[in-house]
Order: C-alpha cells, then structure tokens, then sequence
C-alpha cells in the first residue's frame, strides 16, 4: 500500500466520521427543541439584533444570583 492509498482511506473515514457527528448534532438540536428545553429560533434572531443594547437571549443566571446575595 502506498501512501497515496492510505490518505485517501483515512480522508474518506473522516469525511464519513464527520458525516456522523453532523447529523448526531442535528438530531441533537431537534429534539431538545421538540422537549422545549431551548427555543433556538431565539438564537436566530440574535444575528439580526445584535446591538450592545440588546437584551440577552436568555437571563443570565450567575448575575441574578450574586445580585440578590
């Protein structure tokens, strides 16, 4: 086996691999936002407002947390 050879199997393994853990995210983000643990189209909007002003996404929960001590 010449070493052409062997790069073209290890690349076509990480492609493959890659593959996997691609889709294995995006089953990921569908199905926590089918349980309603995050709202991603949230995130989206973040894009489009993204001044210094903006509130946050989501509540920052270690500010809430030293405020009230």
């Amino acid at each position: 086996m010449d070493a052409r050879l062997i790069q073209g199997v290890l690349y076509l393994a990480l492609i493959i691999f890659l593959t996997f853990v691609l889709y294995g995210y995006i089953v990921h983000l569908y199905r926590s936002e089918k349980k309603g643990e995050r709202d991603y189209e949230k995130y989206g909007k973040m894009a489009l407002d993204d001044e210094l002003t903006s509130k946050p996404v989501e509540p920052i929960e270690e500010e809430n947390k030293k405020e009230s001590q």
